[in-house]
């Protein structure tokens, strides 16, 4: 049975308790990483300016978190197939216990893949 690491239980801790609900379910069936739960609004600034977010301040930037990124473990960036098989589990979850969750390949929660201008695969955020 797969399970967190201490650094991965540690990062859930700073998000909102609807992420550690849905996450606490998927870590049961799916071995994934947690990369970042609250982010310093600082370092937020940072990736805006780099191009690798497109907000100054987002959903990150609070606490706590609104929004978090997560992948599947092991970690295998070129692998998308296994992002995309991920998220899809995750949006289950988060459907079958009532909580909008938004993710990262699908901005616009239209179930179209192939209309995104920015893909952020690990990227999940609540929508209320």
């Amino acid at each position: 049975m797969p399970k967190f690491s201490p650094q991965s239980l540690e990062k859930l801790a700073t998000c909102d308790k609807d992420i550690q609900d849905i996450f606490n379910e998927v870590i049961r069936v799916l071995d994934c990483v947690v990369l970042e739960g609250y982010r310093d609004p600082e370092v937020q600034k940072q990736l805006f300016k780099a191009g690798k977010s497109k907000v100054e301040f987002g959903k990150h930037n609070v606490k706590p978190s609104k929004a978090i990124d997560v992948a599947p473990y092991p970690v295998d960036w070129n692998n998308l197939k296994r992002f995309y098989y991920f998220a899809g589990f995750v949006e289950g979850i988060a459907f079958m216990k009532g909580i909008n969750l938004r993710w990262g390949g699908d901005w616009d929660g239209d179930h179209d893949l192939d209309d995104q201008s920015f893909n952020d695969l690990p990227h999940f955020e609540l929508t209320h």
